[in-house]
C-alpha cells in the first residue's frame, strides 16, 4: 500500500480530525509517514479562521511537493469547504474534499489514480452528520471531539459556512469513544470542538449532563474544557468543576471585545456585564482557577474609545492570558459590508497593548502561585536539557530533563519564575 502523511493547519478540532482520519488509513493498510518524509500521498487538513491560514495552505503544498514531486496533494477542511475552486488551482493540487467528505478520503483516493483536479464538495446545509474522533500520538493528551458546527452566525466568522450547523452525539456515544481514550496510555482529555456548550443541541442531552457522565470514564486523569462561549458556562457546570476530582480549574472563554456596541455589532449572545458575571462566578468557586480569554482587535466601527473600554475591562477582571486577534476580513460575513474600517497599523499596535496586558496578567497569575504545592503533568518533550509540565490550573513549569517524569503526575511546589517567563519547581525528596 502507498504512503500517506498528514498536515494540519489550525484548531484543536483539526488535530482531533485529522488524527482519526489518520487511523482510517492505517486501517486500510496505508503506511502512514511524517509530513517530513518523502510520501506518496499527502493530505493538508485546513483552516480558513485568518487569511494567514490560506497562505499556509499554499505553502504546506509547495513543501510536499519538494519532498516527492510525484505525489499526490489531497486539501481537506475549512479552507476547502470554503474556496473548493481556489484551491483546486494551487499548483501541486490534486483533490479537494470538503467538510463532508473529508471523512471519506480513503474512498476517494482511487480516484486520483485515474484523474487530477478532483472537487467533491456538497452543499454545507447537506452536512449533519456528526463523526466522532480523537487525538493520538501524544502521549500526555489527546482532544476528544464532542461537537461540531455552529449556529451562531457571529458577523466575523465563516466557521458555520465551513462546517455546518450545530451537531453531536448523544451522551452515551460520546462515552464510548472516551472509553477507547481512556485504554491508551493519555492522563489529559481535551473536550473540543467549534461550540462545545452547545452539546446535545439536538437532543433532550445537554454539555453538562456529558461532562458528568464523562468525570465517572476510568483510564483518564484530567479534564480541560477546551473553549466555551460565556453564555452557555451554567452556573451548574462551574460548580460540577468546583468539586470534580477530574475536570481542572481551568476555563478558556470568549470574550471578543469589552464594548457592548461592538458585541452588539459582532452578533454576540451576550454583553460584557454576563461575561463579567461568569468570571466572577469562577473565581467563587475556585479562586486558583486559570482562565483564557480570546479578543479580536480592530473590528469594524472599532474606535480608540471601544479599543480602550475593552482595554480597561480586562485589564480590572481577575482573569490569567489573552489570545489576541487582529480583525481579518473573511468573504460572505456580514462584517465585511460594515463601515469604519481599522487600518493594519492600528490594529496591529491594538493588538500589541494587549499582549503586554496578557504577559502581565500570566505573570500576575504566576506570583500567586508561587510556594503554592499543585500536581504537574510532564511532557514527553525534551528541549535541551529541560522538559515541561502544566499544573492542573495551567501554569507552564520546567524542571530538568527526567525521562522517569515523562506523562507523570506529581505533586510540585512552585518555587520561581525564570528569565522565560515559566516557573520552576522543586520536586518531592525521591524525585530529586
Amino acid at each position: 500500500m502507498p504512503s500517506i502523511a498528514f498536515y494540519t493547519l489550525g484548531c484543536k478540532l483539526n488535530f482531533s480530525e485529522t488524527s482519526t482520519i489518520g487511523r482510517q488509513a492505517r486501517e486500510e493498510g496505508f503506511d502512514v509517514i511524517d509530513f517530513n518524509q518523502s510520501a506518496d500521498i499527502y493530505v493538508i487538513n485546513t483552516c480558513s479562521v485568518t487569511e494567514n491560514a490560506d497562505r499556509k495552505c499554499r505553502r504546506v503544498v509547495k513543501e510536499a511537493k519538494k519532498r516527492n514531486a510525484d505525489s499526490s496533494v489531497v486539501v481537506i477542511g475549512c479552507y476547502a469547504q470554503l474556496k473548493p475552486k481556489e484551491i483546486i488551482d494551487i499548483e501541486g493540487v490534486d483533490m479537494v474534499l470538503g467538510a463532508a467528505e473529508k471523512f471519506n478520503l480513503i474512498q476517494h483516493l482511487n480516484e486520483i489514480q485515474e484523474k487530477r483536479n478532483v472537487v467533491h464538495n456538497a452543499n454545507i446545509k447537506e452536512t449533519n452528520v456528526f463523526i466522532p474522533g480523537f487525538s493520538v500520538g501524544d502521549r500526555t493528551r489527546s482532544f476528544l471531539k464532542v461537537q461540531d458546527g455552529c449556529d451562531y452566525f457571529c458577523s466575523f466568522c465563516t466557521i458555520p459556512l465551513a462546517r455546518g450547523k450545530s451537531r453531536s452525539n448523544s451522551v452515551a456515544e460520546t462515552i464510548k469513544v472516551a472509553e477507547e481514550v481512556g485504554q491508551t496510555e493519555v492522563k489529559e482529555v481535551v473536550l473540543t470542538g467549534v461550540n462545545i456548550g452547545d452539546f446535545g443541541v439536538d437532543t433532550e442531552e445537554t454539555f453538562y449532563d456529558l461532562v458528568v457522565a464523562l468525570d465517572e470514564v476510568d483510564g483518564i486523569e484530567r479534564y480541560r474544557i477546551s473553549s466555551i462561549e460565556p453564555n452557555l458556562l451554567e452556573n451548574r457546570i462551574i460548580e460540577f468543576v468546583a468539586r470534580s476530582n477530574k475536570f481542572v480549574p481551568h476555563f478558556h472563554v470568549p470574550l471578543q471585545s469589552g464594548s457592548n456596541e461592538i458585541l452588539h455589532k459582532m452578533r454576540r449572545k451576550y454583553e460584557r456585564e454576563l461575561y463579567a458575571d461568569r468570571v466572577e462566578a469562577i473565581k467563587n468557586h475556585m479562586p486558583h482557577a486559570c482562565i483564557g480569554v480570546d479578543v479580536i482587535v480592530g473590528f469594524p466601527g472599532e474606535t480608540e474609545e471601544h479599543f480602550l473600554e475593552t482595554y480597561n475591562f480586562l485589564k480590572d477582571l481577575d482573569i490569567s492570558y489573552l489570545h489576541v486577534f487582529p480583525y481579518s476580513e473573511r468573504a460572505n460575513t456580514t462584517a465585511r459590508k460594515l463601515t469604519g474600517k481599522v487600518d493594519q497599523k492600528t490594529k496591529n499596535e491594538r493588538a500589541q497593548m494587549l499582549r503586554i496586558l496578557s504577559q502581565k496578567k500570566r505573570m500576575a497569575f504566576y506570583n500567586q502561585h508561587l510556594g503554592a504545592a499543585r500536581k504537574v503533568l510532564f511532557e514527553a518533550e525534551k528541549k535541551g536539557e529541560v522538559m515541561h509540565g502544566f499544573t492542573d490550573n495551567y501554569v507552564k513549569v520546567e524542571t530538568a530533563y527526567d525521562p522517569a517524569l515523562v506523562n507523570q503526575s506529581l505533586e510540585v511546589e512552585l518555587k520561581s519564575i525564570n528569565d522565560s517567563g515559566v516557573v520552576e519547581i522543586l520536586l518531592p525528596v525521591e524525585h530529586n
